[in-house]
C-alpha cells in the first residue's frame, strides 16, 4: 500500500521508529508501511465513523502447523487454548518465570494451523521460546511473515466492507468477564476468555473479528488484489498514525510501547483478553495469580491528556511522568486525536491519584 499516491512511510518521518519490517523480513521483500497518505487527523475520523483499510504488513506472523500444536500451545501460554476449534481466534501472551511480559500475539486458527500475528521486532523472541520449547511435540513453528501479510478494516462499518471480500457474520467478539478476587475453582468456563471469529477469505487466507474492526491475513501474491477489491468499494487506505490514534483512545496497550521490562499482564488491561485465570500452571502464572488475589496491581494503565502549549512535539515512549519532581510511571504511545488532542497512554504508581498535577518533559498532563 506504499505505492498508493500521498503514502509517507514510518521510516522515512523516523528511521528509528519501531513500526518498519524487522531487517530479515526487509530482506525477504517485506515492505514499509504508511503512516499516513497526506491527512492524518482525516484518516482518523474515517476510523472513528465509518472503515478504512490499514496496511499493517510489518507485524510479524507464526504459522504453527502440528497436530499436538493446541495442546502444546496451551500449556506454554496464557490463555486457555485446550479447546480452540478452527475459526475461532484469541489474543495469548508469554511470559517471563517471574510473570512479566514478553510476548502477546493474535491468534487465529484455520484447522490446520494456529497463526499468531506479534509486533514487529518481536518475531524473533518469540519463534525462539517456541523452538526452545518443541521437545517431542509434533509441532513445527516457523516464520511466516515472508509469505502473509497482515492488512485491518478498522472502524464501525468494518464488516460491512468485509463483505466486498465475499465474507458475512463473523460475529462480534465474545468476552468472559474477569472474576473478582480469590474466586471459585471451576468459576471460569474452559475456554479461551476473549473469542474472536474467523473465516478463511475465498482467496486465500483468513478474515478475524477483533476489537478495532477486522484483520485480513493475507498471502502476499494476493495483498494487491485484496487491496485493489476494497478500494474499488469505497474502502479508502489509512495510515498507520490514525490506527495507533484510535488504538490509543480505546486504551488497548501495545507491547514493548506501552510497557517495560517489568510490566505485568494487570499493570496494563491485558488480564480479560489474554489471561485465563483458573487454567493450571503456564510460566510466570504464580505472580499472576498472586497480583489478581491481592486486587491492586503495582501501576496502572492510564491515558494522560497533554496541554499542548508548551511544546507540540508528542514525547517519546519511555519519558518519565513525574509528580514534584519525583518519577511516578512514564509514558507509552504518545498520538494527536482528531478529538482530544495530545493525548498517551502511560503506566503509572497505583497510588498516583486521579487529580495529580502531572508533568511529562516540560508539558503539563492530567489523568482522564
Amino acid at each position: 500500500m506504499i505505492d498508493i499516491a500521498g503514502a509517507v512511510t514510518t521510516d522515512a518521518i523516523d528511521e528509528e521508529t519501531r513500526d518498519q519490517p524487522e531487517p530479515a523480513h526487509r530482506a525477504a521483500g517485506v515492505r514499509s508501511v504508511a503512516a499516513h497518505y497526506g491527512d492524518p487527523l482525516r484518516e482518523q475520523r474515517v476510523l472513528d465513523t465509518a472503515v478504512g483499510l490499514v496496511d499493517r504488513s510489518h507485524r510479524g506472523v507464526v504459522a504453527v502447523p502440528g497436530e499436538e500444536r493446541i495442546g502444546w500451545l496451551h500449556t506454554l501460554t496464557t490463555q486457555h487454548l485446550a479447546a480452540l476449534a478452527p475459526g475461532e481466534g484469541t489474543e495469548l501472551l508469554v511470559l517471563s518465570p517471574h510473570g512479566h511480559v514478553e510476548q502477546h500475539a493474535m491468534v487465529a486458527e484455520d484447522g490446520d494451523t494456529t497463526w499468531l500475528d506479534t509486533e514487529p521486532g518481536a518475531t524473533g523472541g518469540l519463534l525462539t521460546y517456541l523452538e526452545k520449547m518443541r521437545f517431542f511435540s509434533k509441532v513445527e513453528p516457523r516464520d511466516a511473515t515472508a509469505e502473509h501479510a497482515l492488512l485491518s478494516l478498522v472502524g464501525p462499518e468494518a464488516t460491512g466492507a468485509l463483505a466486498t471480500l465475499g465474507v458475512t457474520g463473523l460475529a462480534a467478539p465474545d468476552a468472559v468477564a474477569v472474576p473478582g478476587p480469590k474466586f471459585r475453582a471451576g468459576e471460569l468456563p474452559p475456554r479461551p476468555t476473549v473469542r474472536y471469529a474467523v473465516a478463511p477469505l475465498p482467496g486465500g487466507g483468513w478474515a478475524r473479528r477483533g476489537p478495532l474492526g477486522v484483520d485480513l491475513l493475507v498471502p502476499r501474491p494476493a495483498t494487491d488484489r485484496v487491496v485493489a477489491e476494497l478500494r474499488a468499494a469505497g474502502v479508502p487506505p489509512v495510515g498507520l498514525w490514525a490506527y495507533e490514534a484510535i488504538r490509543v483512545a480505546a486504551r488497548r496497550a501495545r507491547v514493548g510501547v506501552d510497557t517495560d521490562h517489568r510490566t505485568i499482564p494487570a499493570e496494563v488491561d491485558l488480564v480479560a483478553p489474554a489471561v485465563h485465570l483458573d487454567k493450571g500452571c503456564y510460566r510466570g502464572q504464580e505472580t499472576v495469580a498472586r497480583v489478581h488475589n491481592m486486587g491492586r496491581p503495582p501501576r496502572r494503565l492510564v491515558l494522560l491528556h497533554l496541554d499542548g502549549v508548551t511544546t507540540d512535539r508528542l514525547p517519546a515512549a519511555g519519558t518519565p511522568v513525574t509528580l514534584d519532581g519525583r518519577a511516578v510511571g512514564f509514558v507509552g504511545t504518545a498520538v494527536l486525536h482528531h478529538e482530544l488532542g495530545q493525548v498517551a497512554l502511560a503506566v503509572l504508581k497505583r497510588n498516583v491519584p486521579d487529580d495529580a498535577r502531572l508533568l511529562v518533559g516540560d508539558s503539563a498532563a492530567a489523568i482522564e
